[in-house]
């Protein structure tokens, strides 16, 4: 069997992660890395014992020794890498949120269906084991409620991506993502939302917090800064259970899960069946079954996120 082989569109701190991460999987390798700069492509190439380095997109999308497109870019490029990767007919596994508007992501999802080509977002709190027991355990009885947040105090920069709506920047699509992204996997898309946060001098939102609300009073507190250091842990609540998670929440190594009738339960990660691994993993089986889409990370739910933080946005003033 030969190896599931990747391409890398970027050469930031993520693509890095991510491309390590390839490195470390059974039979998967990164075969090219691709940047606008090729000195940088070529830089990393080097690291990951990549063999092709391109100073373009469009070439590392052409190489027909790649299987997979991993974009790793600003929000605000997925578009620009995707599409050329969806018409050469690669895999495309796109770094979280699946892109800066919901008009892209529209487009991007679009294209991937037309040409029958597999495309996910790269939501990897959803392949984490231990989220995705609590997403699928039993004993909660009826999931009532959702606490999570995620920030930190990030220097103003208008220049950095953080800052930049030219690049996507904002609390929301970078940090809230994962706080609401928890809310919508246990409880699904809310029937309203009630938002309050403040805007950065760049008019990107600085602070995002509030609650979804739910059907029958079920409902999710969540939080999204980047003016101050969060608790960035998250609770479960159900009927029976509650599933307390440490931080980071969205990258959980252990949780601990407890209720009236059970000694508390704590569930510590396998370090080699991260996040990460599970959506590799995913994209290679899908690869090789036919599938264009991830029944863990649908495409309908992603753009159901985007609207979501897209309505968000909004209601800060």
């Amino acid at each position: 069997m030969r190896d599931f082989t990747w391409g890398i569109a970027a050469t930031g701190g993520i693509a890095r992660t991510v491309g390590a991460a390839i490195a470390a999987e059974p039979r998967m390798r990164v075969a090219a890395v691709g940047s606008r700069s090729l000195a940088r492509a070529q830089a990393l190439a080097a690291t990951l014992g990549a063999e092709s380095a391109y100073g373009s997109y469009e070439q590392l999308c052409a190489d027909p020794g790649v299987d997979a497109i991993y974009v790793a870019t600003p929000h605000a490029q997925h578009l620009e890498v995707a599409e050329p990767a969806i018409a050469a007919g690669k895999a495309v596994l796109c770094e979280k949120p699946l892109a800066a508007t919901v008009d892209d992501a529209e487009k991007m999802v679009r294209l991937a269906r037309e040409a029958g080509v597999f495309l996910m977002e790269a939501m990897w709190m959803r392949f984490n084991p231990l989220i995705r027991l609590i997403a699928d355990d039993p004993r909660f009885g009826a999931l009532r409620s959702v606490q999570a947040t995620f920030g930190f105090a990030a220097p103003y920069d208008p220049a950095h991506r953080l800052w930049a709506p030219e690049l996507g920047g904002g609390a929301l699509l970078d940090l809230g993502i994962y706080p609401f992204g928890l809310a919508q996997l246990i409880l699904g898309m809310p029937a309203d939302l009630r938002i309050t946060g403040s805007l950065a001098p760049s008019g990107v939102d600085a602070e995002a917090a509030g609650a979804l609300l739910y059907p029958g009073g079920r409902h999710a507190l969540v939080a999204a800064s980047l003016l101050g250091n969060y608790p960035n842990t998250a609770c479960v609540v159900g009927t029976q259970m509650r599933a307390d998670i440490p931080a980071p929440f969205w990258a959980p190594q252990r949780i601990v899960l407890t209720g009236p009738s059970m000694e508390p339960e704590e569930h510590v990660l396998d370090p080699a069946d991260n996040g990460y691994a599970g959506e590799l993993r995913e994209v290679r089986a899908a690869t090789a079954e036919g599938r264009t889409e991830s029944s863990i990370m649908p495409l309908d739910e992603s753009l159901a996120m985007m609207g979501l933080l897209a309505d968000a946005r909004r209601q800060i003033a």
